[in-house]
């Protein structure tokens, strides 16, 4: 009988960051603060209002809400320095291969850069070029007819980015922007795509596929999709290909055998993480629609972040600040949850960016090195426009069972020049996002006589940051966009995990190759699992009989 012998994990818990005695600090500091509310702190601290205030050129960002006070900042600022964020983001910044499983790069922050990198000045170039053949007619369709519609066919961070950014600038598009419709699809079932195609002429729409590797099957269903449509105007899959598609990709080579000729082709490279992609020519939609002036505004914005976070002291630091109290907040204070809430309809698409943004970089279990982590890293995200999530999800956050944190977002200045009515409307915005975080922080606390009824009774002491823009431009969006990726980046540095891989996904898309062959009637393998074998059966026999 073979004898079963103990695993010795204990070299590789000393290794995690949780056996610094920074972390153990910030720890205690947790078992302290536990049972002390937020009202609680401001009560003991009258001049918490000017110290939590934090500001980084068109953004200010204010942490009065948090359950924390000094004494625990202080702790996690040691833990900062401890777990080496600064050291990791300049690597980051100067592209160094801090994608350790991918060996590469995570160098998004040179696609904005002052100076850019030739290669980089060279797709800038080319974008500006067919930014301008579009917008002054020049580019036409092979019938003759100028373009008018452009769609973008991506997944993921092929679509998110762009979409995001094109739905909250559409205000600040230039005048040959505002002509062009510009639409996007990403969903693989179709269902987008021939809604879409619906009410489009084939002579004068122009199709973007964008994917980073160019074999996503998603983007190239949809792709293939849009040829055939094409067909029936254009016969000529060379001539379809020629003014029809503009490939957007990494990949050259793929791009080239799918039947995209080379002047048709925008690069960017493989150290450009696809979440973190908007900036180089995965963002062409959004310079078609703010023109390059604008597009170079947007960079611009986030290069002032970019500068922000490496250079300004950890205690002003936007990005440090943010990701700590990330931290703090699931780690160690165990909330699991995180809702992202901006106050502006044009900011509808923000929640959906950072829910891949936050949660595809860092819903990791092991560290850089491997080793299984023994604490909570990245909440689930979830969001929705904050007035439309008070009518929806807001009485969890009052009062439901669940500890959550939550960010709101909003724009101060907007609508300085309409009716009053709009300018109303905007103070009554405002008010409502000033509203909600308070009643999340002190629930009925905040009023003079509480109703002593249990029904209508607000806990609070939900944390929340609030984050006001100046005003919604494409360089406060940049800057906004920086912040939130480096808040990505400082958490994972303190976690010591990788945010730039995303090796959770790459089964699910094997499998589906799998399952795809199941349904066209092919063996199961020794992966094919009793459920899905039955249910794969069950589909085949209602299409059969179909």
């Amino acid at each position: 009988m073979s004898e079963t012998r103990a695993v010795d994990h204990s070299e590789d818990l000393l290794s995690l960051p949780s056996a610094l005695p920074a972390w153990q600090a910030v720890q205690q500091q947790a078992l302290r603060l536990a049972d002390t509310r937020i009202a609680d702190l401001w009560a003991a601290d009258p001049e918490r209002a000017g110290r939590w205030l934090t500001r980084a050129g068109p953004v200010l960002m204010d942490l009065g809400k948090q359950r924390l006070d000094a004494e625990a900042l202080s702790d996690l600022l040691d833990l900062a320095e401890a777990t080496d964020v600064r050291g990791v983001l300049r690597r980051q910044f100067g592209g160094e291969p801090v994608n350790l499983t991918e060996g590469r790069a995570a160098w998004h922050t040179a696609l904005r850069a002052t100076q850019p990198l030739p290669e980089v000045q060279a797709s800038l170039q080319r974008m500006g070029e067919i930014v301008a053949q579009i917008h002054h007619g020049q580019w036409r369709g092979s019938t003759g007819y100028p373009i008018r519609d452009v769609v973008n066919i991506g997944v993921g961070g092929s679509d998110l980015g762009p979409r995001m950014v094109c739905d909250a600038l559409t205000h600040a598009a230039c005048p040959e922007g505002r002509t062009l419709g510009i639409h996007f699809v990403s969903s693989i079932d179709g269902a987008q795509l021939a809604k879409l195609l619906r009410r489009l002429r084939p002579e004068t729409t122009l199709f973007l596929i964008s994917s980073k590797s160019f074999t996503t099957s998603d983007t190239l269903a949809n792709a293939r999709t849009a040829l055939d449509w094409l067909a029936r105007a254009v016969p000529s899959t060379e001539e379809a290909m020629r003014h029809h598609v503009i490939g957007i990709s990494a990949t050259p080579a793929k791009m080239a055998e799918f039947g995209i000729p080379p002047e048709n082709q925008l690069l960017f490279w493989d150290w450009v993480g696809g979440r973190f992609s908007l900036w180089s020519a995965i963002g062409f939609p959004i310079a078609l629609l703010l023109g390059m002036d604008g597009f170079r505004e947007l960079l611009a914005g986030a290069a002032f972040m970019d500068q922000h976070a490496l250079e300004a002291p950890l205690i002003d630091n936007l990005p440090v600040l943010l990701g700590l109290i990330g931290v703090w907040n699931s780690t160690f204070l165990g909330l699991r949850g995180h809702a992202v809430l901006p106050y502006d309809g044009r900011l509808a698409s923000f929640p959906a960016f950072l829910t891949q943004l936050e949660m595809e970089s860092n819903g990791k279990s092991v560290t850089r090195a491997g080793v299984p982590v023994n604490y909570a890293t990245c909440p689930v995200l979830w969001g929705e426009i904050g007035p439309n999530a008070q009518h929806a999800f807001y009485q969890l956050l009052h009062q439901g069972t669940q500890a959550v944190s939550a960010d709101f977002i909003a724009p101060v200045r907007r609508y300085q020049h309409a009716a009053e009515g709009l300018q109303a409307q905007h103070r009554l915005n405002l008010a409502n996002c000033l509203a909600q975080s308070q009643v999340l922080a002190f629930g009925d606390g905040c009023l003079p006589a509480p109703d002593p009824s249990p029904h209508r009774r607000y806990p609070g002491n939900q944390p929340s940051t609030t984050l006001l823009l100046d005003e919604l431009t494409p360089h406060a969006l940049g800057a906004l966009v920086a912040l939130y990726e480096h808040k990505v980046a400082v958490m994972a540095a303190v976690w010591d995990i990788n945010p730039f891989d995303q090796w959770g996904v790459e089964l699910g898309k094997k499998m589906a190759g799998e399952a795809e062959r199941l349904l066209c009637g092919g063996d199961p393998s020794a992966r094919a699992d009793g459920s899905t074998l039955a249910l794969v059966a069950h589909i085949r026999a209602l299409q059969e009989n179909a």
